[in-house]
């Protein structure tokens, strides 16, 4: 995967995000952002990196994400890792 290819992938999910209200007022309550942030921003890689981190949060929203997507749900971790931040912390 290149970054390029986290990026699209980024994306798709920001897209289902969209697309599910119920987990979109809880994304929006939990970080903050507002519907106008959201559409100015959809692109931003910032963003997506946000979008992936909710979304991570949670293996029922990464599964219900992917199956909608049609995507390789151990690919989001993937993508998370080749976005900016996206470095594993080793705390040992």
């Amino acid at each position: 995967m290149t970054s390029d290819d986290a990026e699209i992938y980024a994306l798709k999910a920001a897209n289902w995000l969209l697309s599910n209200q119920e987990l979109l007022d809880l994304f929006m309550g939990s970080t903050g952002v507002s519907e106008n942030t959201i559409k100015s921003d959809i692109q931003n890689t910032v963003f997506l990196v946000a979008v992936l981190d909710f979304l991570l949060l949670d293996d029922k929203w990464v599964m219900e994400a992917c199956d909608a997507m049609k995507l390789q749900p151990e690919l989001m971790q993937t993508a998370r890792l080749f976005l900016p931040g996206g470095d594993q912390v080793n705390w040992t």
